[in-house]
């Protein structure tokens, strides 16, 4: 005799159906953190490198614009990663916690890495040293590949524990 099983419950269906669910949920709240570091990143960004908007003068990193993004991914970073850890991939989180920020500080490292490289290309390759050359080189294609990688490696390798009570 054989069980009658709902397909939404049990089987195949449903632990495709519970899978996508669950990283739709995460892809909605990452992007969410994302779109808020994005926000600090280039405000912290333009601040440091062209100053208040409508002041007269540049901003305290003026000369030195690729120490300026480190710096403002720094800042960010931390925010994000409070903000992922405890909010966007709660459920995963460990109790390393230590060793997750390490995780995820390295991981950042690497996706940091690819919008400097889109920045340095843009500024010292082509000669563009424009306030939207460097967003568009740094906080717009740079960020779209280094938010690829670092979704990525954060579901992959940093947020991979077991639900914590």
């Amino acid at each position: 005799m054989t069980q009658s099983r709902s397909t939404s419950d049990t089987g195949l269906v449903g632990r495709i159906r519970r899978a996508y669910d669950l990283l739709a949920r995460e892809v909605a709240k990452f992007g969410t953190i994302g779109l808020l570091a994005f926000i600090l990143d280039t405000s912290l960004y333009n601040y440091f490198v062209f100053g208040l908007p409508g002041a007269e003068a540049v901003g305290p990193l003026h000369d030195i614009p690729l120490r300026a993004k480190i710096l403002a991914t720094a800042i960010a970073t931390i925010f994000s990663w409070l903000g992922n850890r405890y909010w966007t991939f709660r459920h995963r989180r460990t109790t390393a916690v230590a060793n997750e920020f390490l995780l995820f500080v390295w991981f950042n490292i690497l996706g940091l890495g690819i919008a400097v490289v889109c920045l340095g290309f843009s500024r010292y390759v082509l000669g563009l040293d424009s306030q939207l050359a460097d967003n568009i080189s740094a906080n717009g294609v740079g960020l779209v590949l280094g938010t690829l990688f670092r979704f990525w490696a954060y579901r992959t390798y940093v947020f991979k524990g077991e639900a914590l009570s």
